[in-house]
């Protein structure tokens, strides 16, 4: 058995594939600005934390260890917390993890591309770009939207059709989206822990839906039929805005629009994996949003 570094170990990725290594009778170290000494799984889990402004520190953490799940980004910029340093932030890591450990699996998204006019797929892009430079044997998973019970953006839409009416759709809502379930996610990452290959592989679900078929499908989970407003995307965005300073959060973003209409969030590869969305949302519906999930609150504050 080997020892592998996780990148937040109790966040939403990170969880599933500590679970899937721990179950595999691994040793699982932590990097993480959340730590929780409650969580359950950090009496299995040695935790230090992510400072990126102590690479050393990395680097011994790093030290001895076989692989570094990465699965640190940011959703949106927030004060300090800009893509630019994310981008600075990453390239610390992987430079840590050049000098320490065998492999890197990391979580990109589909159709991260370093020249792309929209911000968050830029810094993707910019990511993946460092990890081919850094002399690593590497997998670079690249899944769109990633679905759970502690998914957020499923979550909020399942939360709006509950309490309103009216649920606003970005434009003509036709554009696709190909969600991956967050275990077959996980299993992917841990399967591409094997070998000494450079992959770079999209990691999609079964199942492509449009915008309005998703929202359709997910009012239909938690039994509501709330009428859809096509709007222009940039007045929905306005929308949601307006709600999410209500609620102190970000709902959505105009990369999160303008990547889901522009096509970004599906994939010509074959599918890796195997879970229905459609099946899970009825499976789940009891659990599907019956409370806000907060992005601010959960990587914010």
């Amino acid at each position: 058995m080997a020892t592998h570094v996780v990148t937040g170990a109790f966040s939403y990725t990170g969880k599933y594939i500590t679970r899937l290594l721990l179950a595999e009778g691994h040793t699982v170290r932590t990097l993480t600005g959340h730590p929780r000494p409650g969580d359950p799984l950090s009496k299995n889990v040695e935790t230090f934390p992510l400072d990126f402004s102590d690479r050393d520190g990395l680097t011994r953490v790093l030290r001895g260890a076989d692989t570094l799940f990465n699965t640190y980004w940011v959703r949106f910029p927030k004060g300090k917390t800009t893509f630019e340093r994310a981008v600075e932030n990453s390239r610390t890591l992987i430079g840590a993890a050049a000098a320490a450990a065998r492999r890197l699996v990391h979580v990109s998204i589909t159709n991260a591309n370093s020249q792309s006019p929209l911000p968050y797929f830029r810094g993707k892009g910019l990511v993946e770009e460092a990890i081919a430079d850094s002399g690593l044997s590497y997998a670079i998973l690249r899944p769109t939207v990633i679905f759970g019970v502690e998914d957020i953006l499923l979550n909020n839409i399942a939360w709006s059709v509950r309490r309103f009416p009216i649920m606003p759709i970005p434009g003509d809502g036709a554009y696709e989206l190909q969600p991956i379930f967050v275990e077959d996610l996980a299993a992917l990452a841990v399967e591409a822990v094997a070998g000494e290959d450079r992959a770079v592989m999209d990691a999609v679900g079964p199942e492509r839906y449009s915008y309005r078929d998703l929202v359709r499908l997910i009012a239909d989970a938690v039994g509501v039929r709330p009428r859809l407003l096509k709007l222009p995307a940039d007045v929905a965005l306005g929308m949601s805005r307006r709600l999410g300073m209500l609620l102190r959060d970000t709902m959505l973003t105009r990369d999160e629009v303008k990547g889901l209409t522009a096509g970004l969030l599906v994939s010509g590869e074959p599918p890796r994996g195997r879970t229905s969305l459609r099946e899970w949302a009825r499976g789940n519906a009891d659990l599907l949003g019956r409370t806000y999930a907060s992005e601010v609150a959960r990587h914010y504050r």
